[in-house]
C-alpha cells in the first residue's frame, strides 16, 4: 500500500460522492467522476475517504483493503468531471492503481446549504405526509429530470390481500412541497394518495 494512503475507518455518516475513473496525465493525477453535478462538498474538503471498488468492479484491484484516508493537494474542474492530485501519488502507475475507488466524505463535512436548499442525502428516508396528515410514503430516492427534481416514495399497498411495496412520484417544487422538516424527518406536501 502506498504510504500516502493512510488506513482509516469510514465515518458513520459517510456519503459516497464519486469514483476514481482513471489516471490523468503522468504526474499522479486522477480523473474523478462525481455522482452529482454539484461538486461543492468534494471541493470544500481536502481529506477524502477511499474504498475499493465493489467486488464486481474490483478485478485486479490491489492498491489497498478496507478504507483509507487521503489528502487532496489540488482539485480542478475538467471536462465533465474533476481531476485531483492526491498527496503521495506521484506517478501514473500509482494513479492507475486507484481506478474504480469509491470516494466518500462525512456528511458533517458538507458545506451548509442555502435556505430552502437540501442535499439529496438529507431527504432520503424522510416520511412524506400531505396537508391532511395522510402518510404517503418514505423518500427512497430522487430523480433529476432536468428542470425539476422528483421525490421517489416507497409505500406499502394491499393488492388482492397481499401487501407489496409500491412507488409514488412527487415533483420536488414549491407548488407541491410545503415544508421540509429535517429535525422531525418529515416532508409535508400538497398531494393526494390517488394522484
Amino acid at each position: 500500500m502506498n504510504a500516502a494512503l493512510v488506513a482509516s475507518v469510514l465515518p458513520a455518516d459517510a456519503v459516497e460522492l464519486g469514483r476514481v475513473l482513471d489516471a490523468w496525465g503522468i504526474k499522479g493525477w486522477v480523473r474523478i467522476h462525481p455522482h452529482s453535478a454539484d461538486t461543492e462538498a468534494l471541493s470544500a474538503s481536502t481529506d477524502w475517504f477511499l474504498q475499493p471498488p465493489e467486488a464486481r468492479f474490483a478485478r485486479g484491484f490491489s492498491a489497498f483493503q478496507g478504507c483509507v484516508q487521503v489528502h487532496i493537494k489540488t482539485l480542478k474542474a475538467h471536462a465533465d468531471g474533476l481531476v485531483a492530485q492526491i498527496e503521495g501519488v506521484e506517478d501514473r502507475t500509482s494513479a492507475e492503481a486507484l481506478k474504480g475507488c469509491r470516494i466518500s466524505l462525512p456528511r458533517s463535512a458538507f458545506p451548509e446549504p442555502a435556505e430552502g436548499e437540501y442535499y439529496w442525502v438529507d431527504l432520503i428516508g424522510l416520511s412524506v405526509v400531505n396537508r391532511e396528515g395522510v402518510a404517503l410514503g418514505t423518500v427512497r430516492d430522487l430523480l433529476s429530470t432536468g428542470p425539476t427534481d422528483v421525490l421517489v416514495l416507497a409505500y406499502d399497498e394491499v393488492v388482492d390481500g397481499e401487501t407489496r411495496t409500491a412507488e409514488r412520484l412527487i415533483p420536488f417544487v414549491d407548488a407541491y412541497v410545503d415544508k421540509v422538516d429535517r429535525a422531525a424527518r418529515r416532508v409535508t406536501v400538497d398531494w393526494q394518495p390517488d394522484y
